[in-house]
């Protein structure tokens, strides 16, 4: 069985999923192709990988400075949309320095992944002043773009 096949049967044994981005939600074999590239890392460069509650404690407290803005995704190394989405996200955070990037690990963390009512990968919440003002869910890139252009020009 593929890769693909197997995705479906998790997707339906559980209420986890993962999303697609609406140019490539139909597109099995670009899905097989990207199943096949592991090694992909969720969290380089600027964006930084949060995997233990100790990670995001630190973190919580940094979200809530004023003026400070930060995008968290929830997200995980088995998703594909995830995966795809991964470099993108990585070249924002360069774009944008004076915004932290987050990304946690929904594996590693799956309390928080409840916490915040994170039903599918990826999902992206903005949050200014440790508030949220937006949400994103799937790997849609250019939405992303905007929503990360969108919150960068929100006064302080």
């Amino acid at each position: 069985m593929s890769m693909w096949g197997w995705v479906q049967i998790f997707r339906s044994c559980c209420n986890f999923r993962c999303c697609n981005d609406v140019n490539n939600e139909d597109n099995h074999d670009e899905n097989n192709a990207d199943d096949k590239n592991h090694h992909i890392e969720l969290a380089t460069g600027r964006v930084q990988l949060i995997n233990t509650i100790q990670n995001w404690d630190a973190k919580l407290l940094e979200t809530k400075k004023p003026g400070k803005i930060v995008i968290l995704n929830f997200s995980s190394s088995w998703s594909s949309p995830c995966r795809r989405i991964a470099q993108p996200y990585c070249k924002l955070a360069d774009k944008y320095p004076s915004i932290t990037f987050l990304t946690v690990d929904v594996d590693a963390l799956a309390e928080m992944s409840s916490t915040w009512e994170v039903k599918a990968t990826p999902t992206f919440f903005f949050l200014k002043e440790g508030k949220q003002v937006d949400k994103l869910v799937g790997a849609d890139k250019q939405e992303l773009k905007m929503k990360i252009a969108n919150i960068d020009s929100l006064p302080s």
